[in-house]
């Protein structure tokens, strides 16, 4: 008796993994993920530029100080 309800629940454990599963591969879910997943890349990109642009900056300002650039 145990050991079938064991089985059971196993069974029905594993059957709504695999429906989730398969509601993930639907179409509108995979573009959704894919359309976050750019947007989130593309915020990325835009902090790393700015970073990048701002250290640039900076730097440019040290060396003209060392070589007495003017502006």
């Amino acid at each position: 008796m145990i050991r079938r309800l064991f089985y059971m629940s196993l069974g029905a454990g594993l059957a709504i993994w695999v429906m989730r599963r398969l509601q993930a591969l639907h179409p509108q879910h995979v573009a959704r993920r894919t359309a976050d997943r750019a947007a989130s890349m593309a915020g990325q990109v835009r902090d790393l530029t700015a970073y990048a642009l701002d250290e640039a900056a900076v730097r440019e300002t040290e060396l003209r100080a060392q070589l007495k650039l003017e502006d």
